[in-house]
């Protein structure tokens, strides 16, 4: 697509009535809360989800590198932000032993053909929370921030070509598009550093929607806990860190980078407009997540097509949804009134380093679901200002975050080895409630038991590979291009067949 027919597109979508849409939005809405009032939302059974993005890097100097769009179509990826992005999605499946084989099976079968298909071009896809080596010749700086003015439309260079994308940079919305961390500060004229950031999502659905606010009160509580185990993003790219002395760059970073990248860019500065980004408040009905997605700031309203889907109902209601970023999210859609759900969106946790520790987070996350609520554990009391302090603190800490849990007699404690063994045990009866065996329970919950057990993320592992570099005098740039080095290396060998405890 051309310069000129992307800035036509932009335009067209920045043309767009935004209190019409609006308007069109709350009829929705209400519409909605009657269906969910009706049950089409219900379901009969728990179902799983997954999403899992990825970054193309050159197969031979390990430099990031564009995913050609033809290639993304081949391989049967979806554009994310970055040219360098691919994403894929896994067919919902029941909460059971064969549901999430075939979770796991899907990733494999999907992600096999890719990465030989890919690698005939040289390219390889890393699943990782934060990319560190800037295209061949490019400094990430000007990879990030390169835009140009067609017609009057601010059009990121790098971006893929989804005209929403391109439109926040034209809006009146005030829209951060910076990052500020410790000894790194960049400022951009479009969204395009978000793109630094790659995550996984898995997705849990209601059985009975109505009781969608009980699920969600007991996601925020565990979102800290599980982002802790799952950070895998401590440094940023070189070139983007100031004029800090090495040793103080190491000693300063957070565990999970990722985390303030996504709220910088995309949260308005100070107090200019609401935090799009941000870890979301309790419901107390499923009518209030509802109001919640319609009363969100609106940035970039569109002419919204419908077909024969049955959600194309409260298509304006569902691109809303589009840009309302909360770390974890209620969803309503299905592309038939037979298949139409309520989910839970957990939206924490970095890309891991396999496959298996992307399903073993996803089985953990089902079986916690599946538990607590049922056991009506008294973690639910925990407070909400309790539950975000934890999310923040495993964001910069990781593991060594001091977390608060509340024990099953109703105790609070900061017990590191306390917390995780009453979250292992909740999600272990959650699977066997669904019907997996003690030992495929046991399964998916061993590539987290052995981090929590070991104080070892790969964010630490990382962490620790820079560090000792650091301490022999390497430079900067160089210990973490030789970290990122070694993790595409060991990657390789095991991101289809293996789990991040095979790298310790």
């Amino acid at each position: 697509m051309s310069g000129s027919e992307l800035a036509a597109r932009v335009r067209g979508v920045l043309s767009v009535d935004a209190e019409d849409f609006r308007r069109r939005a709350a009829e929705e809405a209400e519409r909605l809360k009657d269906e969910v009032r009706d049950g089409t939302f219900d379901n009969t059974e728990a179902i799983v989800g997954l999403e899992l993005e990825l970054y193309a890097v050159d197969a031979r100097s390990g430099s990031l590198r564009g995913v050609p769009r033809d290639l993304l179509d081949l391989i049967g990826f979806e554009k994310e932000l970055g040219l360098h992005n691919a994403e894929m999605q896994t067919s919902p499946q029941p909460l059971n032993e064969h549901g999430l084989v075939s979770q796991e099976r899907e990733l494999k079968a999907n992600l096999a053909p890719a990465l030989e298909r890919t690698k005939r071009d040289d390219i390889r896809l890393v699943s990782d929370g934060l990319w560190t080596v800037p295209p061949t010749g490019e400094t990430t700086t000007s990879y990030l921030c390169d835009s140009v003015e067609q017609d009057g439309i601010r059009i990121a260079t790098n971006m893929s070509d989804a005209a929403r994308y391109h439109a926040m940079a034209n809006t009146d919305y005030p829209t951060g598009m910076r990052i500020e961390a410790p000894h790194v500060s960049l400022s951009a004229d479009t969204v395009m550093p978000e793109s630094l950031i790659t995550s996984i999502q898995p997705h849990y659905q209601i059985p009975h929607a109505p009781d969608l606010p009980e699920y969600f009160r007991y996601a925020l509580r565990v979102a800290g806990p599980l982002l802790a185990l799952g950070v895998n993003a401590p440094f940023f790219p070189p070139d983007l860190y100031d004029d800090a002395d090495d040793q103080e760059v190491v000693d300063d970073a957070w565990m999970e980078h990722r985390i303030g990248v996504f709220e910088d860019v995309l949260n308005a500065p100070g107090d200019e407009a609401p935090d799009k980004v941000r870890f979301p408040p309790d419901f107390e009905t499923v009518e209030d997540a509802i109001d919640d997605i319609r009363d969100d700031e609106l940035i970039v309203p569109t002419d919204v097509e419908t077909g024969q889907r049955f959600d194309d109902a409260f298509a304006h209601l569902r691109h809303k949804h589009g840009s309302y970023w909360r770390w974890v999210r209620p969803v309503f859609d299905g592309p038939s009134r037979s298949s139409a759900n309520a989910r839970i969106e957990f939206r924490p946790l970095p890309a891991q380093p396999t496959v298996r520790d992307a399903v073993s987070f996803q089985a953990v996350f089902a079986g916690l679901m599946a538990a607590l609520p049922r056991a009506e554990h008294p973690v639910r009391s925990l407070d909400w200002e309790t539950a975000r302090e934890n999310f923040y603190a495993a964001s910069r800490e990781g593991m060594d975050a001091d977390l608060t849990w509340i024990t099953t007699d109703g105790a609070e404690t900061t017990n590191t080895d306390r917390i995780y063994g009453e979250l292992f045990e909740a999600a272990r009866e959650g699977l066997e409630g669904k019907g997996l065996s003690t030992e495929a329970a046991r399964r998916y919950i061993y590539p987290l038991r052995e981090r929590a057990d070991r104080r070892l993320t790969p964010a630490r592992w990382k962490h620790d590979h820079v560090a000792a570099a650091v301490d022999e005098n390497v430079p900067l740039a160089e210990a973490i291009w030789g970290m990122q080095s070694t993790y595409v290396d060991r990657q390789a060998e095991t991101l289809l067949d293996g789990s991040f405890v095979d790298w310790i």
